[in-house]
């Protein structure tokens, strides 16, 4: 198992993967490594779930920090095509939070379910000594529709195209020049730039737009393991190839030179609010068109064919398997601290 970040692929399928409880027939999607969300299917009506931890960066400001947290969770339901509707929140929270905090961070996570239609069900809230703001509870959202709508994660088909949106690293830049402003050597309109990029990871309007001018046969978010990690887990999913040229993938001003500077990869770094889509030929130019309108950037970037794995210019992807903006991140914020 991995020291930081999910579990990896070996310990899923020897320890979890063959141990979910009791067979039952309404679930239509269940637990895979890679796979964004789970699906019931209730008697013709489907219920999207999938369940994220919360994380809260008092440093962005409590209303900024709750909805940033909130678009994290949403994002694996989105990818579904289905716009979210249903949300269970469990807070543990630190003791040094205090009401008028978590009262401003209430509001911001109300505010944005209030504006995409999400009704809060059931939660807990309730602070715990030992507990800090990296992880401050957990959170499920919903999705309740046709399930001849939903966009299954192994959907890929040969034929199909590879769109990207947004390119790699959007949130690892983003997050990082925003917390640690003073760390970063760098221009200042770079920085700007790069800053702005928090901003951009959500997915719920892009997800459900492209959805519905598809059609999309699977979609997936971009996060840990960044953009190479998603193409190997959408090719692994379907049992399909995908062939990727990665000068055809938008990056977005800044994320190169604060990538640089961290001595990351890019190309294997988080980057929630990316989608990879695999969309039938028929509707390529209507996703296009749509995400453009919404002034997503968003690019053909290969095709799905017949075989395994993803070819990137040509070379055979091996999953990153480890994250290395969270080593960058824990360098940084231990700087912070000195």
């Amino acid at each position: 198992m991995t020291d930081l970040g999910k579990v990896d692929r070996a310990f899923f399928d020897e320890h979890i993967y063959p141990n979910l409880g009791a067979e039952r027939d309404d679930v239509a999607i269940g637990p895979k490594h890679g796979v964004d969300f789970g699906m019931l299917d209730l008697d013709g009506t489907a219920l999207v779930m999938a369940t994220d931890p919360l994380s809260v960066l008092p440093q962005l400001g409590f209303d900024r920090a709750g909805r940033f947290a909130l678009h994290i969770v949403l994002s694996d339901v989105a990818v579904s095509g289905l716009l979210p509707t249903h949300l269970a929140v469990s807070f543990t929270l630190p003791p040094e939070m205090t009401d008028a905090q978590f009262a401003e961070l209430w509001g911001a996570i109300h505010e944005e379910c209030e504006e995409l239609g999400i009704s809060i069900v059931t939660g807990h809230t309730a602070r715990y000594g030992g507990v800090d703001y990296s992880w401050v509870g957990g959170a499920t959202a919903m999705a309740v529709g046709d399930p001849d709508d939903v966009v299954r994660p192994d959907g890929a088909r040969p034929g199909d195209k590879v769109l990207v949106t947004k390119g790699p690293a959007v949130e690892a830049t983003g997050l990082m020049t925003t917390l640690f402003p003073d760390q970063f050597d760098l221009p200042a309109d770079v920085l700007a730039d790069a800053q702005s990029l928090l901003d951009e990871t959500r997915t719920v309007r892009d997800a459900t737009t492209a959805a519905a001018a598809g059609p999309v046969t699977a979609m997936h978010d971009a996060t840990e393991g960044g953009l190479f990690g998603a193409l190997d887990e959408v090719a692994e999913g379907a049992g399909v190839c995908l062939d990727v040229d990665t000068d055809a993938v938008p990056m977005q001003s800044g994320v190169r030179e604060v990538c640089d500077f961290l001595d990351i990869d890019p190309w294997c770094s988080t980057s929630s609010g990316t989608l990879v889509m695999t969309v039938g030929a028929d509707g390529v130019d209507d996703v296009l068109a749509e995400l453009d309108a919404r002034g997503t950037p968003v690019a053909v970037v290969g095709e799905v064919t017949e075989g395994e794995g993803v070819y990137v210019d040509g070379d055979l992807l091996e999953h990153p398997g480890v994250d290395p903006s969270w080593a960058a991140y824990e360098r940084l914020a231990a700087r912070a601290e000195e």
